[in-house]
């Protein structure tokens, strides 16, 4: 299947190189490009994207308040790219739903191989920032009780796939811990997400950081792993 794109950016150089990138890579169709977070979700209702690369701060509506819209809609999955490597308003749009957060430094195969990712429903995350990303949402946590209460549903063992995603753990890293395959790995993953009513691996591991259920001095990277 090839992958429909709509880029976000209110640079045109920037918003030009993307689309280079994305246009000569394959399985990558670039459909669309905005200027800011007004346009991005217009274009997205009438383009329906698989993914959106959304640019952080654009005049008017910013790519946090696009993402919210644009997440809640069910229109497309959003990767966020940004200059800045540990940017509130980074934190902001993870929280709105974004799938995934890359640097625009990011070099051209990770870039494909990203967005590639997020069509499939998978976390992406800029490796050098991640353990200082989820610890900040962990040190600014809202008061517990705001916590979803599907976690009383969890079992013994999705708890526990829980926090090592917290920790940043890959898929073989769980399993490896876990004494358990990868292909259960990712049945639990899914059950996870699905009774926490979250989007993705990446909203996952920062509400286990915010119920105390991951380890912060693992020193582990949350990498992306389908």
């Amino acid at each position: 299947m090839t992958v429909r794109v709509l880029v976000a950016d209110d640079h045109s150089a920037v918003r030009f190189g993307l689309t280079t990138i994305l246009g000569h890579a394959d399985g990558i169709e670039v459909v669309g490009e905005a200027a800011d977070g007004a346009a991005a979700v217009r274009q997205a209702r009438a383009l329906r994207p698989d993914v959106t690369l959304m640019d952080v701060r654009m005049p008017g509506t910013d790519g946090i308040a696009a993402t919210r819209e644009l997440v809640s809609a069910g229109l497309t999955q959003v990767l966020v790219l940004t200059t800045f490597d540990l940017d509130e308003y980074v934190h902001g749009a993870l929280r709105a739903g974004a799938a995934g957060f890359l640097l625009k430094s990011v070099e051209a195969p990770r870039l494909i191989e990203a967005v590639k990712l997020v069509a499939a429903g998978d976390g992406v995350l800029a490796p050098q920032v991640t353990r200082r990303l989820i610890t900040a949402f962990a040190a600014s946590a809202p008061d517990r009780s705001t916590l979803p209460p599907g976690l009383g549903d969890l079992t013994d063992r999705e708890r526990e796939v829980l926090g090592c995603l917290g920790e940043g753990l890959s898929n073989a890293q769980i399993g490896a811990r876990l004494y358990i395959g990868e292909a259960t790995v990712k049945t639990h993953v899914s059950r996870v997400l699905a009774k926490l009513g979250l989007r993705s691996r990446v909203q996952a591991a920062i509400l286990a950081q915010e119920a105390g259920l991951a380890s912060h001095d693992s020193g582990v990277d949350l990498r992306n792993d389908p």
